[in-house]
């Protein structure tokens, strides 16, 4: 058995017999040919299966030690896809700390009337709250932008006492820091955006199972609602994949160093970081140090998004996690003096450099 890295630099070699290409093909067709009545070369129609998708969602699968994986065209239309797998008056069980987009989503589901959610703050309150009434239970750890984690064991363990299916939003940490399907969840997500192809330009969503049924049912649900990523970005995503181990390897050690110096700052009143992947908040002295502070900086890009070659800077309160109530999210700890980091591909020395002297400004 080869290790997970050689799987993923050779992701899609050897696919084109018939010329030899190194790098796989790009198969834009729409619909295919079928050899006679009756008969298919098993691809239809694009939406419900692509070659290029069929490679890439297999080495998704296998990334995440899954039986079926999904790629989609964002990482809320994985969300999206997830929860149509469940009944209307479903009960879900949810981190409070949660992506801004996610809790949003939430909260349409329950103005509609399709979905009850109940929020838990730490691993005793999940435990207390996790009743036989409960349908499933999403997590995402670390959370976003608190960096709490969870033990994922102890949870998977509770859940399939009463069988709740465990969903894992696996973004921040990747398959090669966290394997939520080991610890015992039914279903991983993804925004494919951030960390899998991790340069910026890709928008894509993933869903991967371990459970033949889940997958049979998730299949017949992506070919009904289409939540379908392109043939060009699923060959793009391949590309950037086998790149993986070697940007996650350097944006985490580059992180250890950014928060050792970041944590003898004064300026600094808070370092937030999970103790493994590249993802850092850290909360300033005052809220009226944020303008000055993201104004001064010169390397750190003041954007959305996260897990990218480039460092980025977000400030959740006006981007990312502005959709929930302001008393909500400062009641658990998402306070106005918060920023997000993600840390890049840039030299540590460099970045260290550039936050000392927007903290000195401020």
């Amino acid at each position: 058995m080869t290790h997970l890295s050689t799987d993923l630099a050779q992701l899609g070699n050897r696919q084109d017999a018939a010329t030899g290409a190194i790098s796989l093909p790009i198969h834009l067709s729409t619909t295919y040919a079928h050899p006679g009545l009756g008969s298919s070369t098993g691809f239809d129609y694009t939406r419900t299966k692509n070659p290029t998708r069929a490679v890439l969602e297999a080495g998704l699968a296998k990334l995440e030690g899954g039986s079926h994986a999904f790629a989609t065209s964002s990482g809320m239309s994985a969300i999206q896809l997830v929860f149509q797998l469940f009944d209307p008056g479903s009960t879900f069980l949810v981190s409070r700390d949660l992506y801004g987009g996610t809790y949003r989503y939430f909260t349409e589901l329950e103005r509609l009337g399709v979905a009850n959610f109940i929020y838990y703050t730490d691993l005793e309150n999940l435990k207390i709250q996790l009743t036989n009434s409960v349908t499933a239970v999403f997590i995402e750890t670390p959370t976003n932008p608190l960096m709490q984690e969870v033990d994922l064991k102890e949870i998977g363990g509770w859940t399939q006492q009463i069988k709740a299916t465990l969903i894992v939003d696996n973004t921040l940490l990747t398959p090669l820091r966290q394997r939520p399907l080991d610890d015992g969840a039914q279903i991983v997500i993804h925004s494919g955006t951030k960390y899998l192809t991790g340069h910026n330009d890709i928008l894509a969503g993933v869903v991967v199972t371990n459970v033949p049924e889940l997958g049979e049912r998730l299949e017949w649900l992506a070919n009904t609602t289409g939540p379908t990523l392109s043939p060009f970005d699923s060959w793009l995503f391949i590309r950037s994949l086998k790149t993986l181990p070697l940007r996650v390897d350097r944006q985490e050690e580059t992180a250890f160093k950014v928060v050792t110096a970041l944590r003898e700052h004064s300026a600094v009143k808070d370092v937030l970081f999970a103790g493994k992947g590249s993802m850092i908040s850290i909360r300033l002295q005052s809220e009226a140090a944020v303008g000055p502070f993201l104004e001064a900086l010169e390397l750190f890009t003041y954007a959305e998004s996260l897990g990218g070659v480039e460092s980025l800077i977000t400030y959740p309160t006006t981007q990312t996690h502005a959709d929930i109530p302001k008393e909500l999210r400062e009641a658990y700890g998402l306070t106005p003096d918060l920023l997000r980091l993600s840390i890049g591909l840039e030299e540590a020395e460099d970045l260290i450099t550039d936050l000392n002297q927007a903290l000195k400004l401020i």
